[in-house]
């Protein structure tokens, strides 16, 4: 039909106007649609949170548990930067949270040790793992590592805090073991040809339960690569890990005592079986679409502690495939979730699914190979985009924090069949091109009563309670 500009602008005003009446009213009401859209229902609708830290459901709210810079129980401050978390069982009222805090070396104003590191000579300097040249002459404690707190779910309380791994670097995510401790993956490669003390780029095992610093002992049979995240089969022991770098290998490791990982094992990396060297990401040329299995096969890695810091360079000219920044990791049942932050066609990020091998790790693996699923490949970064750190929900939902530097940051649901909804956000910037806080650290406490997550910078941590029984299709 042809309309005449006089009419088209009419039409135009009109529908810019009741679009504007709709967003007000919205707004008045407390809820916002925001740039999330869900595929199913959820928990319904966000509202508006007037403090501007977290929009949630209706009937879901949060209470703060700790921030950047309060005064632990040890008397240092708690250190910036909050990302992965794990939760753990104290009592039956009370978990522990560790928690990851991703300083690096030269961010000196966002560690424990204050201004001026004066509280650094408050604690064993040999109780850290390393240390960084102080531009005056002395030398000063790294500031990544993890902080443990005990929380009181029934009274809404923190009980205590205390720094728990010191002197590490850029500690991002890891995962919990099933015997109650929690795995820091250090996500840098920087050591001493940069300057500091030690070489860094390890996993460091810290037990929850411990109520001062823990002794910094690398794993290193673990590797030495840009560490994201890991998780472990509780059957075999089997550890697996992510790497998040643009090119990042899929790793695994064959412990040869499952209960102490640091008296050695075998690291291998993923290869699609039957194409070496693949490239999963997608991006220049498409290798698979979402619900996709390939079987797999695993690469014995050498030099694992990798002076270069090429693992993952040497890995893939070995066979093993390419991953785009592999992220959050969480054992399920009997399978495991991994994130690709930047992977796809679109580059709005993967979720894979792996199944083990029946004879996972034995020498006849092969006639029974482990099965990697292209779970979720986004399209639209309104669904999903840059999904990072995940866990899995009491009802098995993959719950995921998005971590893009610019725009809204959500926290999104994934039911089993891949449909896909909002939990939460943080709210949008007032300027389209304002970095927004990253989510990290989900978690849920036994209970499933109580899901914990961070806020990267300025670092907050939030327990958040509702109707989760409420969940819609």
């Amino acid at each position: 039909m042809i309309q005449s500009r006089r009419a088209f602008m009419a039409s135009a005003t009109a529908l810019a106007l009741a679009g504007y009446a709709r967003r007000a009213q919205a707004v008045s009401n407390g809820f916002v649609d925001g740039p999330s859209r869900n595929e199913v229902f959820g928990y319904g609708p966000l509202k508006r949170d007037p403090y501007g830290l977290l929009d949630l459901p209706e009937g879901f709210s949060y209470r703060v548990v700790s921030q950047v810079g309060d005064t632990m129980s040890d008397g240092l401050r708690t250190p910036d930067k909050f990302d992965g978390m794990g939760c753990f069982p104290l009592d039956d009222d009370r978990v522990i949270l560790v928690r990851n805090h991703e300083v690096n070396p030269l961010e000196t104003n966002k560690t424990a040790w204050g201004a001026q590191h004066r509280l650094a000579d408050n604690i064993d300097r040999s109780s850290v793992f390393g240390v960084y040249p102080d531009p005056d002459g002395g030398v000063y404690p790294l500031g990544g590592g993890t902080t443990t707190l005990v929380y009181n779910l029934k009274t809404g309380k923190l009980e205590r805090s205390h720094l728990s791994l010191g002197g590490t670097a850029v500690n991002c995510a890891g995962g919990k073991t099933p015997w109650g401790s929690w795995l820091s993956c250090e996500e840098t490669v920087a050591g001493v040809k940069d300057g500091l003390s030690q070489d860094h780029g390890w996993v460091f095992e810290v037990p929850a339960n411990a109520t001062g610093l823990v002794a910094p002992k690398p794993i290193k049979a673990m590797g030495r690569f840009k560490h994201e995240a890991a998780c472990i089969d509780p059957r075999t022991g089997v550890v697996y890990m992510t790497e998040d770098v643009a090119d990042s290998l899929f790793y695994r490791y064959l412990p040869v005592d499952p209960r102490h990982l640091d008296r050695g094992g075998r690291l291998q990396a993923l290869a699609i079986a039957g194409q070496p060297s693949a490239d999963t990401r997608n991006w220049n040329s498409v290798l698979w679409k979402q619900s996709d299995t390939l079987a797999v096969q695993w690469i014995d890695m050498d030099e694992v502690e990798s002076p270069n810091g090429d693992l993952n360079l040497r890995g893939h000219a070995k066979g093993a495939a390419f991953f785009a920044r592999g992220e959050g990791i969480h054992w399920a049942d009997d399978h495991l979730y991994f994130t690709c932050t930047s992977g796809g066609v679109g580059q709005h990020g993967q979720i894979m699914r792996y199944t083990p091998s029946p004879r996972e790790g034995a020498h006849d693996e092969a006639l029974q190979p482990g099965q990697l699923e292209l779970f979720i490949e986004s399209t639209d970064r309104a669904v999903l985009d840059y999904v990072d750190n995940i866990t899995i929900a009491p009802n098995g939902h993959v719950i995921g924090c998005e971590d893009r530097k610019v725009g809204t940051n959500h926290i999104k649901g994934v039911m089993p069949d891949g449909r896909i909804y909002t939990i939460a956000r943080n709210p949008e910037p007032h300027d389209e091109d304002e970095t927004n806080n990253e989510l990290a650290g989900v978690c849920f406490s036994p209970d499933g009563q109580t899901m914990f997550v961070n806020l990267y910078a300025p670092g907050t941590t939030v327990a958040i309670t509702g109707p989760w029984e409420a969940f819609r299709v």
